[in-house]
């Protein structure tokens, strides 16, 4: 089973808040790029933990930019955060970020 946690922000790009949690975390991030999430930041903590750091706005199919939260247009950078269900969460680490917000938690 895992969890599932996605926050946003809009004080930060993606770049901006990638570096913050390399500071505050112990996680590295590389960046990537792909056709559908446009350029991301991808870390792995030791517990498996899957941190991706991402604009919202990614490029769609039309050539126009779509929103992968549509429900959260105000939010420009999406946090998510996949873990395993019996790994320590970030919950206070991320709680200390200003301007990030929880939303949403989900488990599969």
């Amino acid at each position: 089973m895992t969890i599932t946690d996605t926050y946003g922000t809009s004080t930060y790009t993606a770049q901006q808040l990638a570096d913050l949690l390399a500071e505050r975390l112990p996680a590295t991030f590389a960046e990537r790029e792909s056709d559908y999430f446009g350029v991301h930041f991808l870390a792995t903590l030791a517990d498996t933990t899957r941190i991706k750091v991402q604009p919202n706005a990614v490029p769609g199919d039309d050539g126009e930019d779509e929103l992968l939260e549509d429900d959260h247009p105000d939010v420009s950078v999406l946090l998510i955060v996949t873990a395993p269900a019996e790994a320590q969460l970030l919950d206070t680490e991320l709680a200390a970020v200003d301007g990030l917000t929880r939303l949403r938690s989900s488990q599969s």
